[in-house]
């Protein structure tokens, strides 16, 4: 994450919440102490903010309690930054427009810490609540009672439960993210590949990467190799080194020039690597990233598949705040289709690279 991103995110924050601690900064922001207070004093010196023992509190003395007659929703997510901060920022805005409040809490995927973070967003008087799990649905066998005990109106985000893992129907909002491999897939052929190595990353989107790919493949008459390697976001280490070299490898043994990857930051590095080794991109390798947050900063900017956080936020918070206005609204379920970025990466059809 860019230190603006973070400065937005902290003053953000601050206003939610009127005083900050560095810890919960850590947590929300995924960086270290050094770099919260580093960012603090940096807004500081701004005068955006003022620093205090442990924290930082605002610059005004406004009594923040004025809020106290605003509707106040609440939204709880693995994480403040890359994906979400996204998804965080359209259900901002999207409450700004009905003039209700969003207060933040973050469960670092940890579903220990996010009932904690339920509980103390609901401790504060929500009306409704926003909610990205920490377990997706691929893991949806592993929840618990706490979701369905909820008192307050919930849209999830992201998440698609149903029965017999919950025991109600919730309404959702999330990314049609089988769509978007296809989408990479479709992409691939065009260009004339029929053979695409695949290397996903153990997250949540996984889950419904892999349907995706199952179903285009078939859908496509393709042959796709999904590796088990790991690779590293970043790293000139040995080990790091060895996994970059073991993917590019099979690759090679596969007889394939398309790589569909999923992140963004593992694309780019596996970009780096390839052209170390004197592989052009990509002419002798063609690679679509998934998730599109930093994939145009690459060294080769790099095609990808790109879900609609901002409006998978806007979306999910007007489904809540209407929700709020009409109780008997029936419960909705609704997906949002990823597009394709199409960068150098992995040029336009009508350039054909064989592979």
């Amino acid at each position: 994450m860019l230190a603006q991103e973070r400065h937005e995110l902290i003053l953000r924050s601050l206003r939610r919440h009127g005083r900050l601690r560095v810890a919960d900064l850590v947590a929300e922001l995924g960086v270290s102490a050094i770099t919260v207070r580093r960012d603090l004093a940096e807004l500081d010196s701004a005068g955006l903010l003022r620093r205090v023992h442990g924290g930082a509190i605002g610059t005004g003395t406004a009594d923040q309690g004025a809020r106290g007659s605003q509707l106040t929703i609440g939204i709880i997510v693995p994480s403040a930054a890359s994906y979400y901060s996204d998804v965080i920022r359209g259900a901002e805005a999207m409450a700004d427009r009905y003039g209700a409040r969003l207060v933040l809490g973050v469960s670092g995927y940890d579903a220990t810490m996010e009932r904690d973070r339920i509980d103390k967003v609901l401790g504060i008087g929500v009306a409704g609540l926003l909610i990205s799990t920490a377990l997706g649905d691929g893991d949806a066998d592993r929840l618990d009672s706490r979701l369905d005990e909820i008192d307050v109106p919930v849209v999830l985000m992201e998440r698609a439960f149903g029965f017999p893992h919950v025991n109600r129907e919730y309404d959702h909002v999330r990314t049609d993210h089988a769509y978007g491999a296809m989408l990479a897939l479709r992409h691939f052929v065009a260009l004339g590949h029929r053979r695409i190595a695949i290397n996903l990353q153990a997250t949540v989107t996984a889950y419904w990467l892999r349907s995706g790919i199952e179903k285009a493949a078939k859908a496509l008459g393709v042959e796709v190799f999904l590796s088990p390697v790991d690779l590293p976001m970043r790293g000139d280490d040995p080990g790091a080194i060895a996994q970059l070299d073991a993917f590019l490898a099979e690759c090679e043994s596969f007889g394939t020039r398309a790589v569909l990857v999923h992140s963004d930051e593992h694309g780019a590095r596996l970009v780096e690597r390839a052209m170390e080794l004197g592989l052009r991109v990509p002419e002798d390798l063609a690679v679509i990233a998934y998730n599109d947050v930093t994939a145009s900063l690459a060294v080769v900017p790099l095609t990808a598949i790109s879900p609609a956080r901002r409006a998978l936020g806007e979306t999910a918070c007007d489904l809540l705040l209407r929700k709020l206005q009409s109780p008997t609204t029936p419960t909705q379920h609704l997906s949002l289709l990823p597009t394709l970025n199409i960068r150098t990466s992995c040029g336009a059809p009508g350039i054909l690279v064989p592979g």
